[in-house]
């Protein structure tokens, strides 16, 4: 298995690299081990101007990570089922998507959880994001059946606005221009709305020339919206967010499920568990990116979160046992307990 995914990644490298021995991009710096269960995991969210990075492990809760000593320095109470955390350090308040439906709110400086408010009644919450413009939170539910909700709160108080249900199986985390929009991508129908932030009334729809539209981030500067697409052939995307056309398409790692902009650097990175890879692409311009590498990481490593001040790039795995496929083909991970890592990758030159 190692000897597939090595070769992946080799193949990626030689078509879309140029033909000389490639210079490390980033390098991994810690790689720190956690008391841990059988549990899988989801988003990880760094609180801003803060070391504390907030997991969420679904069956071990949402733990607090401080980057700077590499040692857990939190747990949120009651929060079994974490799986997308917010947190607002303008309300003093962290919010966290749980696998039950429910939305659970906590004070950010003390942990303290506030309230767990039940939304979703068919499933769990897949994320929330934050709008400044309208200083409401959307969570929004995992994959459904036929329809996906989506619940506005206020964000400073959680209390429940609005509820609204478009007709798609899975949609991902919107991203807001922080100007009344929201762009909002519907994963298995190859679309991308632009939504009224404060009605979220269709504005616009645009088809999305990929298999999967999974990351979706907006960049102010450029005015561009940027794309993580999964699939057979998985590539970043970057749109112009007044029409929606494709400007740049470059190739990327399979299985992401974590993007970051490192704006500093004129970066963009994400994290493919599907291969074991964090693709990293250089960005020129508006209109302008290029490939600088694929590097290879551990298995199931998708999610990320970058240190906008450092650099440098945090992802998690842990160990894994897959039974023999099911009817469906279908080969369930059981996760090894104690076996939970952080990984830190440092880019090249960082000290």
């Amino acid at each position: 298995m190692k000897f597939r995914i090595s070769m992946a990644l080799a193949g990626v490298a030689a078509i879309a690299a140029p033909a000389f021995a490639a210079e490390p991009i980033y390098t991994l710096e810690k790689a720190v081990t956690l008391p841990s269960s059988d549990s899988d995991w989801d988003y990880i969210k760094l609180e801003p101007h803060s070391p504390r990075l907030f997991i969420a492990r679904r069956k071990d809760g949402l733990t607090v990570f401080d980057i700077k000593t590499q040692k857990v320095v939190g747990q949120v109470e009651n929060s079994v089922g974490a799986n997308g955390p917010l947190l607002l350090p303008q309300f003093n308040r962290g919010y966290v998507a749980m696998t039950d439906g429910s939305l659970l709110s906590f004070e950010l400086k003390s942990l303290k959880v506030l309230d767990r408010i039940p939304l979703a009644k068919d499933g769990g919450l897949n994320g929330v994001v934050y709008d400044a413009a309208t200083k409401r939170i959307h969570a929004v539910v995992g994959s459904r059946q036929a329809e996906s909700a989506w619940f506005t709160l206020d964000a400073a108080t959680g209390k429940l606005l609005s509820t609204k249900v478009f007709p798609f199986k899975k949609m991902d985390d919107p991203s807001p221009d922080g100007k009344g929009h929201l762009f909002a991508p519907a994963r298995y129908d190859k679309i991308l709305m632009q939504l009224d932030s404060a009605t979220l009334a269709e504005q616009a729809r645009w088809n999305v020339d990929c298999e999967q539209v999974v990351a979706v981030e907006y960049q102010a500067h450029t005015d561009r919206i940027l794309i993580g697409c999964r699939g057979d052939k998985p590539v970043f995307l970057a749109l112009d967010a007044r029409t929606g056309a494709e400007v740049a398409r470059v190739p990327i790692g399979k299985g992401i499920d974590g993007m970051g902009v490192d704006e500093v650097r004129h970066r963009i990175v994400t994290t493919n568990g599907g291969d074991s890879s964090m693709t990293v692409i250089e960005q020129a311009g508006p209109d302008s990116y290029k490939l600088l590498g694929n590097i290879q990481t551990r298995p199931q490593a998708r999610v990320m979160q970058l240190d906008e001040a450092s650099g440098r790039v945090f992802t998690v795995t842990a160990d894994a046992t897959f039974a023999a496929p099911d009817a469906k083909g279908v080969a369930a991970p059981t996760f090894h307990p104690n076996s939970f890592v952080v990984m830190t990758y440092k880019p090249d030159g960082t000290r």
